[in-house]
Order: C-alpha cells, then sequence, then structure tokens
C-alpha cells in the first residue's frame, strides 16, 4: 500500500467482485451443500455497494462537519473553556455501542437506513474531532499574526491558513473515521438497512459459509481502497518536510 499506485491493487478487486462474483463460485461452492447457492444472488453486489457507501458517506459527512465545527469552537480563545464537554460529546459516540443507539433509534426514526446513520454518526465524530482540534493546535501562533497582520479578517485566517494547513491531519482522521465506518455499518442490516451486512446476515441465518465470507470480503476490500486513497491524498495535502 505505500507504492504509489498500491491503492489500484484494492480498487480494481473490489470493481471486479462487484461486478462479476460469479467468477469465483469454484471457491465457493465446496462451502455450501448442494442445493443451497453458493453465491449471494437476492440483489446485486454494485447495488449493495452503493447502499453501503451511501451510509458510510452521509453518516461520516454529518460526522465531520459537526466535529469540525467543534473544533473550530474550542479552539477560538472565548471557546477553549469548553473544549472537556466537546471532547466528552466526541467520546459518548465511541464509548456507546452502536447497536444500543439503533436500539434506542428505531422506536422514534423506524426500521431503515435513518437509524443506521445517526449510529454512525455518533460513532464517526471522534477521530475527526480530535484529529481537527490537533491539526488547528499545531499552527503556529506568529503565522495567525502574520494573517491577522495582513488584514485578514477572522474566517479569512480560518479558510486561507488555518483550513489549509490543518487539512492533513483533518483528512487523517476522516479517513480513520470512514475505515471504522464501513465495518460498522454491516450493522445496519439488523433494522433492515441495505449494505454488504445483509449478505453476512443471510449468511448467518442460513449457515451459508460462503456468504459469509463474500460480505466479509466486500467490506475489506471497500475499507482497504478507500484507507489507500486517502493516505494518497493526506501525503498530497501534506507540504514537503511536513
Amino acid at each position: 500500500m505505500s507504492h504509489p499506485l498500491g491503492w489500484l491493487v484494492p480498487v480494481l478487486l473490489l470493481t471486479l467482485l462487484t461486478f462479476n462474483m460469479e467468477a469465483l463460485t469454484p471457491l465457493f461452492r465446496p462451502l455450501v451443500d448442494e442445493p443451497a447457492p453458493a453465491i449471494y444472488a437476492r440483489d446485486s453486489f454494485a447495488s449493495l455497494l452503493g447502499w453501503h457507501a451511501l451510509a458510510v458517506f452521509t453518516a461520516i459527512a454529518g460526522a465531520t462537519l459537526l466535529a469540525l465545527g467543534a473544533a473550530v469552537a474550542v479552539t477560538r480563545p472565548a471557546g477553549r473553556a469548553f473544549f472537556p464537554l466537546a471532547r466528552a460529546v466526541a467520546n459518548l459516540g465511541q464509548t456507546f455501542p452502536p447497536v444500543a443507539v439503533l436500539a434506542l433509534a428505531v422506536p422514534a426514526l423506524g426500521f431503515g437506513l435513518t437509524p443506521t446513520l445517526v449510529a454512525l454518526l455518533l460513532y464517526g465524530m471522534l477521530p475527526v474531532f480530535e484529529n481537527a482540534v490537533a491539526g488547528l493546535q499545531q499552527i503556529p501562533a506568529s503565522v495567525r499574526e502574520a494573517a491577522k497582520g495582513m488584514g485578514m479578517t477572522p474566517l479569512q485566517q480560518w479558510w486561507r491558513v488555518e483550513l489549509p494547513l490543518a487539512l492533513p491531519t483533518l483528512v487523517a482522521g476522516i479517513r480513520i473515521s470512514l475505515v471504522i465506518s464501513i465495518g460498522t455499518a454491516t450493522i445496519g442490516s439488523t433494522v433492515a438497512a441495505k449494505g454488504f451486512g445483509e449478505v453476512i446476515i443471510a449468511g448467518l441465518l442460513t449457515d451459508n459459509l460462503a456468504f459469509v465470507l463474500q460480505g466479509g470480503m466486500m467490506v475489506a476490500l471497500m475499507a482497504m481502497a478507500l484507507d489507500a486513497l486517502l493516505r494518497r491524498l493526506e501525503q498530497r495535502l501534506t507540504p514537503p518536510g511536513g
């Protein structure tokens, strides 16, 4: 994965299996008894990938907006007193099990994608918040003073100076949150959310090891592909010697 084109391997494998899982039928057939199917066919893997990605990206986009807003607020002089409270709230999502969040959310929000989004959003906030705070705090005071001396408003200082400098660290937090959420999103299928968890649960319910492996492989490849792509983005955003 450290090779500049290391991201190609998981991306190509993910694409190949998404549209041609049937090619692996000879490998999966020994894992199941006749006449049980060796390849999951209740929905296409392309559709499941789309739903899985929709849940993960939507939730982490929301988590990023909330966490970044909180990080900016607590790194301003007027908001530093609220840093312990903001960190405690961000930590709550990690300490409260996503399954418990689903159990509490379903009565209010119903079954499907929505309760899954709530669980993933809460679970994904901490890495983004911590990295955003670290990225903003590591900016030298002299840089902020120079921006202020150039006549920039506080908003311009943040947008044109602080955010670009903190971006590599922020992207690292988003990467961690995304990778965690890709695996966690499989629990959404317990409340009728579409995704690769559907394949895994179908395998567990029917004692079909092939289904379990197929769902697990797709989740792992999706996580590896995104991790490699975002690591590459981090490297491109990091200035030389940074």
